[in-house]
């Protein structure tokens, strides 16, 4: 079933440094004269490389291997045949799966003793055997939900985290926001909307919720309950960003549930300088300027992991996005 496998990269914190700098040599002299380990840079960069070489040797199973750097990623057009293995940081597979459509997505952890590897399940010594079990159709998949956003002028981003919508600046954004077909909108003035999935529910959401707990407490709130989502949960959760209350902006709805049925919907009231980008990509992002509309949802397509142990599935949701009476 699959005709080529197709190895995802990325630059090194060296590599960079080379291309601003035009030499090694040069990127040196840059860190050691900002009080930086130039050697940490360089055993990050050999380790990398080391591993790569290593995974394109391993993984000679009678297909050919393309491999492809991280900012082809958007303009790459991934085959129904293709078998994806990203090797990076997690960031590198989440990018990765927005763009992979419904095929199977194997992470490998190029360097364990950096990387912690939450979705990167197997190690360059474990991927022949994980790549060869999945052509075989013996390994489980985990399915992850996706975020989409669509503006009205026919653009369309996913999020395998979250999707950030706001201003390029990160000043004031200012919009009118409504959730489903019949709510009233209000116009807000914040530092942006984060719209999380599951999978993305630890990460930047999760620092929210920390900021708003700690705030809550030291006024004398009660704890917030931490957020609990499977990557396969249906919903998405989102929350306005230091919402800003004034003569011309309002902050009643800055947080709740999306599902196939209620979406986030916003206009832009920015004339130049609005945006959307997903995963903390701010380069691959849609342009957001004023009188424009982006409806927020669940989106129909879902990434789909390699994993070495099947997933816990996501409790069924209602309409509200509570969990339903047998879940109880």
């Amino acid at each position: 079933m699959f005709e080529k496998l197709v190895l995802v990269t990325r630059k090194t914190r060296l590599q960079g440094l080379i291309e601003r700098f035009n030499t090694r040599a040069q990127a040196k002299f840059y860190l050691e004269h900002a009080g930086l380990d130039f050697e940490d840079y360089a055993k990050e960069d050999d380790t990398y490389r080391q591993a790569i070489d290593t995974l394109e040797r391993e993984l000679e199973l009678g297909v050919p291997t393309q491999r492809l750097e991280r900012s082809l990623l958007s303009t790459y057009r991934f085959g129904a045949t293709d078998l994806v293995v990203a090797a990076g940081q997690d960031g590198l597979v989440a990018n990765t799966a927005k763009y992979v459509g419904a095929q199977p997505l194997v992470g490998v952890n190029p360097d364990p003793s950096r990387f912690d590897g939450k979705l990167l399940p197997f190690s360059v010594a474990q991927a022949r055997a994980a790549v060869s079990r999945t052509i075989e159709g013996q390994m489980p998949l985990a399915e992850v939900t996706l975020a989409r956003a669509q503006t009205s002028d026919g653009q369309t981003l996913l999020a395998f985290n979250d999707l950030f919508i706001g201003e390029t600046t990160h000043q004031s954004a200012h919009y009118r926001l409504w959730v489903g077909a019949t709510q009233a909108h209000e116009r807000q003035s914040s530092s942006g909307v984060i719209v999380s999935t599951g999978a993305g529910s630890t990460g930047w959401l999760s620092s929210v919720r920390t900021m708003a707990e700690r705030v809550g407490a030291f006024f004398g709130g009660k704890p917030i309950a931490p957020m609990q989502m499977a990557w396969n949960d249906p919903r998405l959760f989102y929350v306005v960003r230091e919402p800003f209350l004034s003569k011309h902006s309002q902050a009643t709805n800055v947080v709740g549930w999306l599902d196939g049925a209620a979406t986030l919907q916003l206009e832009s009231l920015m004339p130049q300088t609005g945006t959307i980008f997903s995963d903390g990509m701010e380069a691959d992002c849609l342009r957001f300027t004023s009188g424009m509309t982006v409806r927020v949802g669940p989106a129909p397509q879902r990434a789909r992991l390699v994993v070495s142990r099947p997933q816990p599935a996501a409790h069924p949701v209602t309409r509200r996005g509570q969990r339903t009476r047998a879940d109880a």
